[in-house]
């Protein structure tokens, strides 16, 4: 909030991107101060260096939308292209990134009526999550359990929506089936690890860089470091017949690596490109080898070899093509399986928005195991204590509750 007795400064984004410059923001004599938030914006695509905290005016509710306090922010690696430029259609900059999290509904709007003050909620919305107060229409906000943590709750809507629509609503998965993840310690793949227990002897195969294989220890049938290993030719020798369902966020040469591993009847769901992001910054020849290396595939030799391809894309389903229906039922059907400690969402670390450079260096070197965090309570500090909590988080994790035969 701006000062009663001095004018205050707000760091403005210059032209050249530059946010060095200061100006002062002078006190109106006959205006009501206006309340200040911090927001981490997105100034330009690009670096690193191209995301800034600034502060911007609270946001006032539309019709039907909720205001939240912040407390957790989820960070996925769409965000990270996202800031590349990398995304189709991307949007125009500057913009206040983040796509999820979780928080207390301090005010509603006109027609508002699902929500309360004081209610613990989580928030699913394109852009502008990664601030100390949002707002976002009810129907993308959602009642958090009793028990959930806030950083629990903002690991939901990216990671575990995109697992539980791909393995349940797309692949149909069923008790005896097999399936490969590829970067299975991220948020997805720790997501997909948990949901797969939730069926009966599913075989679960994934891909992960060898200094993550002690921390997934228990969450999958079998991992492989795709850097150093033929990873094709290790699955096919432990499934020959194939494998049933292959979830892919890689794309490039590792969809035709995929499609040769389904089984007949198989089903191969691409719903990620992180192979063309290779540095910083977007390289336009990453994305292009990336693009040139998938085989063309005829719809005859899909009828003639018994295979399906498909694709997910969770932000297009629901903010393009309007499918926001699909997400009342999965985040039921999630916040379920919570509650009766069949999944909880991993925790790598948590990061002050003053951080967010480091946040989003240590997923793009594929440190991270499960979810990173943003926390616009914390202060910016040096965390020592990161291995700490991933370690806790998997000895809770372990807990998990098996399935009988009754469930799913």
């Amino acid at each position: 909030m701006a000062s009663e007795e001095s004018p205050s400064t707000v760091d403005i984004p210059a032209e050249n991107g530059n946010n060095n410059e200061k100006v002062e923001v002078e006190q109106a004599t006959e205006a009501e101060d206006v309340n200040e938030i911090r927001a981490v914006f997105l100034t330009a695509f690009g670096g690193l260096q191209r995301m800034k905290v600034q502060k911007i005016s609270e946001p006032t509710p539309l019709e039907g939308e909720v205001v939240v306090r912040v407390k957790a922010c989820g960070l996925s690696f769409v965000d990270l292209m996202l800031r590349q430029g990398a995304l189709e259609n991307p949007p125009k900059t500057p913009l206040v990134m983040g796509f999820e999290c979780a928080g207390v509904v301090e005010a509603t709007g006109t027609g508002a009526t699902k929500f309360q003050h004081g209610d613990r909620v989580i928030v699913f919305k394109r852009y502008g999550t990664w601030a100390e107060i949002v707002t976002a229409a009810e129907r993308f906000c959602f009642r958090m359990p009793a028990s959930m943590s806030f950083e629990e709750a903002a690991s939901l809507p990216m990671s575990y929506l995109t697992a539980y629509m791909m393995l349940f609503d797309i692949a149909s998965i069923k008790s005896g089936k097999s399936v490969l993840v590829h970067s299975a310690g991220g948020g997805v793949g720790t997501a997909v690890s948990q949901l797969c227990k939730t069926v009966e002897n599913v075989q679960l195969y994934g891909t992960a860089s060898a200094h993550k294989h002690d921390g997934l220890q228990g969450q999958f049938t079998h991992l492989v470091d795709r850097n150093t290993h033929d990873y094709h030719h290790e699955i096919k020798s432990l499934s020959p017949d194939g494998i049933d369902v292959v979830l892919d966020c890689l794309c490039g040469d590792d969809t035709n690596k995929g499609y040769t591993l389904l089984a007949p009847m198989g089903k191969y769901v691409l719903y990620g490109s992180s192979n063309i992001v290779t540095g910083e910054t977007r390289s336009f020849l990453s994305y292009a080898k990336s693009w040139w290396q998938v085989d063309k595939i005829n719809p005859i030799k899909l009828y003639e070899e018994n295979k399906s391809i498909a694709g997910f894309n969770l932000l297009n389903l629901v903010f393009e093509q309007g499918r926001h229906d699909l997400l009342s039922h999965v985040m039921a059907e999630l916040i379920q399986m919570y509650n009766q400690n069949k999944i909880k969402p991993i925790i790598d670390s948590t990061w002050a928005f003053e951080e967010i450079t480091d946040a989003m260096q240590r997923m793009h070197d594929h440190k991270n195991i499960g979810k990173i965090i943003l926390n616009p309570n914390q202060e910016r500090r040096r965390q020592s204590c990161h291995n700490d909590i991933r370690r806790d988080s998997y000895s809770q994790s372990s807990d998990i509750s098996p399935p009988t035969s009754s469930e799913k």
